[in-house]
């Protein structure tokens, strides 16, 4: 079925489909913010000059800012399958609502356990949010239509630097008028709420929602192509893990998030430490880069529609476009961030905005491969690359506390940035030369692979794996 077709069948005006991107978009805001509220609060959970505050060595804040990644990595995999099997509403709400619920009780954890127990918590956030990724694909590919797709998904995604960048602005204002216990209060305070609501008005797929039109859910179901019954079929682990596309696709995700979560985890420091900002401006600041990601990652995704619709590029290489600009831009940037003249604050506040802003490209690039490969399989696809991506998460933040001695020498920031721009570099090359968006033969298993009529409940019909 073409494009025209699908276009013809769409209903006019907002619909359950853009309910369900909206509440989709907050759990990224505040899955993010949750997890990047820690790299604000520790600059003043370490300030001496509070009445409560923690004696951390630099490779303690490290261990404390990496933590997170370690329960992250544990449950990507096993998370790809159980979105399989659960659909993607039960995770997802498990997710916000556990670090919402860690969030409320992180700084009484503090204050009886210190760092120890505050890393334990940190785990324990990221256990629960190795679900949020391979839940919100198993999700697109229920509710966004192909036509929607660069659009629709790029407003959900975006919600993670608009997560990032209210939670540095907010963070500043909230330690300095209540301490820097009110930063997990706040976040926590949100996330709890969400889940409420989204547990009543949220849905697992058109077909289960009580809210959608016929007309609408024909419109989904026909742009999907998946009107017949559908089915759940084996998941092809040996064929998955023999395509190089896929892995051409992993490694971008990897260069992606040693850069992001370089910059995301140390940002904070850089500019207090470096730059001699203080708390509530460091936040403003340090949001800035991320509020420009979150702009630019509309125009890029109305771009991608623009281009596949109007056949001006294949698929496969919009995405290598999309991607390039995402990684060689900021690859570009970071170099000249690392030779900017020391005391020049505002050019070094510009190039890091451009650094991150730019690197809203990935979001049209590596991210919807996982989709165009196998959609039927792609909460298998995100768990498995964000299982190895964030690997590269947890030691992103530990090689900056073993090459930065001295937090206020500028040299040794350079190395971490010459180190961020040539990842960045040459995942990308990897990723041009050996990805493509051609749908995977091995999504359409054959007929034998279907799994059995009694395994094929409604509790299936909620997954991923539908007959696309």
């Amino acid at each position: 079925m073409g494009v025209v077709e699908g276009e013809s069948l769409r209903p006019k005006g907002l619909g359950v489909r853009h309910a369900q991107t909206f509440l989709l978009f907050m759990a990224m805001l505040l899955a993010f913010s949750m997890r990047v509220n820690i790299s604000m609060a520790i600059v003043d959970m370490t300030n001496d000059k509070n009445e409560t505050y923690f004696d951390w060595s630099y490779s303690i804040q490290s261990m404390v800012l990496s933590s997170f990644f370690w329960g992250y990595v544990i449950l990507q995999i096993p998370g790809g399958v159980l979105a399989r099997k659960f659909g993607g509403k039960v995770l997802i709400t498990i997710s916000i609502g556990v670090n919402s619920l860690l969030s409320l009780l992180m700084p009484f954890l503090a204050k009886i356990g210190g760092w120890q127990l505050v890393i334990l918590c940190r785990t324990l956030q990221g256990l629960t949010q190795a679900f949020v990724y391979p839940s919100m694909h198993h999700l697109v590919s229920q509710w966004v239509p192909l036509e929607e797709k660069g659009t629709l998904t790029t407003i959900i995604y975006a919600g993670a630097q608009l997560g990032i960048a209210l939670q540095l602005i907010a963070s500043g204002f909230l330690a300095e008028a209540w301490g820097w216990q009110a930063i997990f209060y706040a976040t926590g305070s949100l996330g709890m709420v969400w889940t409420v609501v989204y547990i009543f008005i949220g849905g697992a797929c058109p077909e289960d929602s009580k809210l959608i039109s016929q007309e609408e859910l024909l419109y989904i179901r026909t742009s999907l192509g998946r009107l017949g019954e559908p089915k759940r079929f084996r998941t092809p682990w040996s064929k998955i893990f023999l395509c190089l596309p896929f892995w051409a696709a992993v490694v971008g995700h990897c260069g992606q998030n040693w850069g992001f979560f370089t910059l995301m985890t140390e940002m904070p420091t850089y500019m207090a430490k470096v730059l001699d900002v203080n708390l509530t401006k460091n936040g403003v600041l340090s949001s800035l880069p991320y509020l420009a990601m979150y702009a630019l990652s509309f125009p890029m995704g109305i771009m991608t529609d623009l281009i596949v619709r109007k056949d001006w590029l294949s698929v496969s290489n919009t995405r290598k476009l999309s991607n390039s600009i995402g990684l060689w831009g900021p690859a570009i940037a970071l170099i000249g961030l690392s030779y900017i003249p020391e005391g020049n604050m505002t050019l070094a506040v510009i190039m890091l905005t451009v650094t991150v802003g730019i690197n809203a490209g990935q979001y049209t690039g590596y991210m919807l491969v996982f989709i165009d490969l196998a959609p039927n399989f792609v909460a298998n696809l995100m768990g498995i690359s964000n299982f190895v991506a964030n690997i590269v998460s947890i030691i992103a933040p530990l090689v900056c506390g073993f090459i930065i001695k001295d937090e206020s020498d500028p040299a040794e920031w350079r190395k971490v940035f010459f180190l961020a721009s040539a990842v960045y570099f040459f995942t990308n090359l990897f990723f041009i030369l050996f990805t493509t968006s051609d749908r995977r033969p091995w999504n359409d298993p054959e007929e034998e692979d279907v799994e059995t009529k009694q395994d094929t409940t409604k509790a299936s019909e909620k997954e991923s794996t539908v007959h696309m």
